[in-house]
């Protein structure tokens, strides 16, 4: 009970976590017949070792309304606890309508809201983040935030640079308003940060599109500078946001961050001054899997037992656009 006069602040709290993979898995050596690449050389490049590919007849919204129903199970909920459902992805299922709003009809949610956000493989940050001002505004109690791809529908398989990298898969968080004093002890979102600059577009891009080429198109990358571009905004990143929640990288538990690259998640920890046993990987399992990394990557930590309620979390990512961000967050 609050002392009269004091005050207190929404949070957006973590009440529910679940993921959500196809069933098939892709190891390293089906490439090997594919493209002139080796298993070694892509575990040296990359750290991925196996992804997962959606079915022929498995979209989008299918992965996300299973990643959906294990985050509300995980959480004790039902879909009609939920105000607002937001998607991100860069492979919607059709041009519109929108990932989400398949997702709630899928759960059989007819009330509340649902929509996408597209940021590529920062999807995820920025739709925690809208979440999150949902929450602190008032304006929703709890928010589904999934993060839900099928990158293998957009992948130039005569690439060996590029079509070794990704896979598919969905997870999804829910979180809750609940009443917190304010300070960097509290439960919940902390501190978000997120960043643009559309004049690194042509570094990671898909060279199709509704308006433009009529078609769905092929994704297309120079790994070089996106390494450099990743490195350097992901550690700048994830220090602003821990700045602006009153804390520093000794306070960090674990860094979750997106998924796309071994070395540039050991290079950025080292970076932050964050040692790779604060680090949760999955990239070894999953590849990249674009919006989907970091709640497939926090909802294995939880189930590995290496999450634990009150642990300190920075989550960061950058993707297409280039955009990139960060959050900072209480478990």
């Amino acid at each position: 009970m609050k002392n009269a006069g004091q005050s207190s602040i929404r949070r957006a709290v973590p009440v529910g976590i679940g993921h959500y993979l196809p069933s098939r898995v892709v190891p390293n050596s089906e490439f090997e017949a594919k493209v002139d690449t080796t298993d070694e050389w892509i575990k040296s490049r990359s750290g991925i070792e196996r992804r997962h590919f959606a079915a022929d007849d498995e979209a989008t919204s299918d992965l996300g309304i299973n990643a959906a129903k294990a985050a509300l199970k995980d959480a004790g909920l039902t879909p009609d606890d939920i105000d607002a459902v937001i998607v991100a992805t860069s492979t919607p299922d059709l041009t519109f309508p929108s990932v989400a709003t398949m997702i709630q009809s899928g759960l059989g949610m007819t009330r509340g809201f649902a929509f996408d956000v597209q940021a590529v493989c920062a999807g995820f940050i920025y739709a925690l983040s809208t979440a999150n001002a949902y929450i602190v505004s008032g304006q929703a109690s709890r928010v589904l935030v999934i993060g839900a791809e099928t990158f293998s529908r957009i992948m130039d398989w005569d690439d060996r640079t590029t079509s070794v990298l990704f896979g598919d898969g969905a997870g999804a968080l829910i979180l809750e308003a609940q009443d917190a004093e304010g300070t960097s002890e509290d439960r919940g979102v902390l501190a978000v940060d997120l960043h643009s600059d559309g004049q690194y577009r042509d570094l990671l891009y898909v060279d199709g599109g509704v308006s433009r080429t009529q078609s769905t198109g092929v994704l297309k990358m120079e790994g070089r500078e996106v390494f450099r571009h990743a490195v350097e905004k992901l550690a700048q990143t994830a220090h602003t946001a821990l700045a602006r929640a009153n804390l520093s990288a000794d306070d960090v538990t674990w860094v979750v961050p997106h998924q796309a690259n071994l070395r540039i998640i050991t290079r950025t920890a080292q970076k932050m001054g964050v040692e790779m046993d604060r680090v949760i990987v999955t990239v070894q399992d999953h590849g990249n899997t674009s919006a989907a990394s970091i709640p497939l990557a926090l909802s294995t930590g939880v189930a590995e037992g290496k999450i634990k309620k009150g642990d300190l979390l920075v989550a960061e990512a950058i993707g297409g656009g280039l955009a990139w961000g960060s959050a900072v967050l209480r478990w």
